[in-house]
């Protein structure tokens, strides 16, 4: 799928009815600490999509629910549209760019409110990766794929006006018949500024973020040897926006590659896009 007809698709799918009040004010493709309120649920759909010579773009639909007010559960499921041969990633916050099914835990266990409007909050993150049933493309074609573990952390401060966050996850696969799918080291920042006249209490309510992505990719393994040229370590920088009404946000960014030390077996990628629609109920 080309550029033009990733935005047609997301657009549309923009025309979708929606239930309940917004409270998430989250990034693009960075970590952050926000969670449902107790009780809530959201609903994310995600439109991803990676350009070099080639390009892959997938959707990905999240379900998440608040158990109390600081421990939140999703469930995300995947559907390429067009697969890629691009290094394994995450690209989008919690969301990975391929096949997999996740069931991730986030508990907020540390919050310190200072001011008014301030607060300096932690995050951890946790969950299973399950291998879903579209086959994977590229070097990773034919790889027995088997469950994966993913933990993380991020932290942030966020006031009326400013957000900042920084976080980091680890995942890694169980091996299978002597070969494993290449675990991924991801790390991220988040800067967002929201100018007072911005801030709507009926209408729209958007600010504007710069936010830095980076993964260390490790080896594919194959017959229990790593893979020559399999591992890469990328990092990525771009603009993005988010806007909030009643029980609607938008979100929507690029980024491109500042970084690439990526092994032969990988295109190089140049752009990230992703936009996301969130429904609160």
């Amino acid at each position: 799928m080309n550029p033009k007809n990733f935005l047609v698709v997301a657009a549309l799918f923009s025309l979708a009815p929606s239930f309940g009040y917004a409270s998430g004010h989250g990034p693009v493709f960075a970590l952050a600490t926000p969670t449902n309120p107790q009780g809530g649920f959201s609903f994310d759909t995600s439109f991803m999509g990676r350009y070099s010579g080639g390009s892959g773009t997938m959707f990905r639909g999240t379900l998440g629910y608040g158990i109390t007010e600081n421990l939140k559960v999703s469930v995300s499921a995947p559907l390429v549209f067009q697969g890629e041969n691009f290094a394994p990633s995450r690209t989008a916050a919690v969301t990975p760019m391929g096949g997999d099914f996740e069931v991730l835990g986030l508990w907020r266990f540390q919050r310190k409110d200072f001011g008014v409007g301030k607060r300096f909050e932690t995050t951890t993150i946790g969950g299973l990766l399950l291998p879903g049933p579209q086959a994977d493309s590229g070097p990773l074609k034919g790889v027995k794929s088997r469950p994966g573990a993913l933990i993380g952390v991020v932290s942030g401060v966020t006031s009326r006006s400013h957000y900042v966050w920084a976080g980091t996850t680890y995942q890694r696969y169980a091996a299978s018949n002597f070969e494993r799918r290449p675990d991924l080291l991801f790390y991220t920042f988040a800067y967002a500024y929201r100018p007072e006249s911005w801030r709507k209490d009926n209408g729209w309510d958007w600010r504007l973020f710069g936010e830095c992505t980076g993964e260390r990719l490790g080896a594919l393994q194959r017959a229990s040897a790593d893979v020559s040229g399999s591992r890469s370590n990328q990092v990525f920088v771009g603009p993005t926006t988010l806007g909030v009404y009643k029980n609607y946000a938008v979100s929507a960014g690029v980024q491109f590659a500042v970084y690439r030390n990526v092994g032969p077996i990988y295109p190089r990628e140049r752009v990230r896009v992703a936009i996301n629609f969130t429904w609160f109920f």
